[in-house]
């Protein structure tokens, strides 16, 4: 049984995904991020880094319990342990490290870029005109470079593998990102056959009632996942866990 320490965000819909398309059990414990559940001293043993998502596996190597964090790592971690999605040849391997890692150093902060200042910018005063289109146009030459990819190949490293896993959620807001999918074709005949695989269908509705994308969030929850203070909330989540 493996723990995942998730929050419905798309590098926590990475994780679940992944352990669906592998059919390995698992269990989800919710990581409030607005509560500020990614600061408890209990949390941080496993994420040093304060994010989620987070695995335990009591069956780790050499049958030992084991916490991977970062999204990437746990990729590749799933990937070597269950030998899918994961080629254990070299050439086909560094392929699929090739775009987990663009997709880790590119797509991925740069769409979490567009999706702040489109979903939680406009709580805070100031024009963010600027960022919003600095990180939109970066976002749509990202998906230029897959376009450009996906017409030599099926998927991003050629297989399906967990490359195209790390990639998929964050094209999902392409909507909200103002952003026409069909003029990039290529990712389009991606993105709609990863989306009818049942396991991506499943793995993308864990946890969809906690779903809040900036709409009615309290300035409270704001402060805690966007302020600059993650001493203090530390220190205010050490005093609940004493109450």
């Amino acid at each position: 049984m493996i723990d995942l320490y998730y929050a419905p965000t798309p590098n926590g819909w990475k994780i679940s995904i992944m352990l669906e398309e592998a059919e390995l059990p698992y269990k989800v414990i919710p990581v409030n991020l607005g509560a500020g559940d990614q600061f408890r001293p209990e949390f941080l043993k496993i994420s040093p880094n304060n994010r989620m998502p987070v695995i335990v596996d009591t069956d780790g190597p050499q049958g030992e319990q084991i916490s991977v964090f970062e999204s990437g790592a746990i990729l590749m971690y799933l990937g070597e342990k269950t030998g899918k999605f994961f080629p254990q040849t070299d050439k086909e391997r560094i392929k699929v490290i090739e775009w987990l890692f663009w997709q880790i150093g590119g797509l991925g902060p740069m769409a979490g870029q567009v999706s702040h200042f489109v979903n939680y910018a406009p709580n805070f005063p100031g024009d963010h005109s600027y960022s919003e289109k600095r990180y939109k146009n970066e976002y749509d030459r990202l998906l230029g470079v897959m376009d450009m990819v996906l017409e030599e190949r099926e998927f991003l490293a050629g297989e399906y593998s967990i490359a195209d896993m790390a990639s998929f959620p964050w094209i999902t807001a392409y909507k909200r990102y103002e952003v026409d999918l069909d003029s990039f074709k290529n990712v389009r005949r991606w993105f709609d056959e990863i989306k009818s695989r049942p396991a991506v269908r499943k793995g993308m509705d864990v946890g969809k009632e906690n779903r809040n994308f900036g709409k009615g969030i309290s300035k409270e929850s704001l402060k805690t996942m966007f302020g600059q203070d993650s001493k203090s909330i530390k220190k205010e989540a050490e005093k609940k866990l004493k109450k």
